[in-house]
């Protein structure tokens, strides 16, 4: 059996992660990974669904001795792992990069567009 403070602490590390990692903000867990959406793989979102059902089941001490504390633990090291294995750098890095790669591509575009403009009007 998990208690509700056992999930409130794991809920709360896991927060603190995906604010770091992610830089995702949330009241709660199921905001967290709300909000984090897509930037997480399948398989860790499913985790997070899973721990979400359990923390809302540990709030309640009749629902609480349903959770599978064993289940609960290997969601949450799945979770915490992922988020561990982040690299802030490297994600801000490769965001300015795909930005850049996209500046260039539509300067191009606009460059070629406008060569192909000044051929159809007979200026080149």
């Amino acid at each position: 059996m998990i208690t509700d403070k056992d999930m409130a602490e794991k809920s709360r590390k896991l927060r603190g992660l995906m604010q770091e990692k992610l830089d995702v903000r949330g009241r709660d867990l199921r905001q967290s990974l709300r909000r984090a959406g897509r930037r997480l793989p399948r398989r860790v979102r499913k985790s997070g669904a899973a721990l979400r059902r359990a923390e809302l089941m540990a709030h309640n001490p009749k629902t609480a001795r349903q959770v599978d504390a064993v289940q609960v633990d290997r969601d949450y090291a799945v979770l915490r792992d992922h988020l561990l294995q982040i690299n802030v750098g490297e994600r801000r890095k490769a965001r300015l990069l795909g930005l850049a790669g996209a500046v260039v591509a539509n300067l191009i575009l606009v460059a070629v567009l406008f060569v192909i403009w000044l051929w159809w009007r007979g200026f080149v």
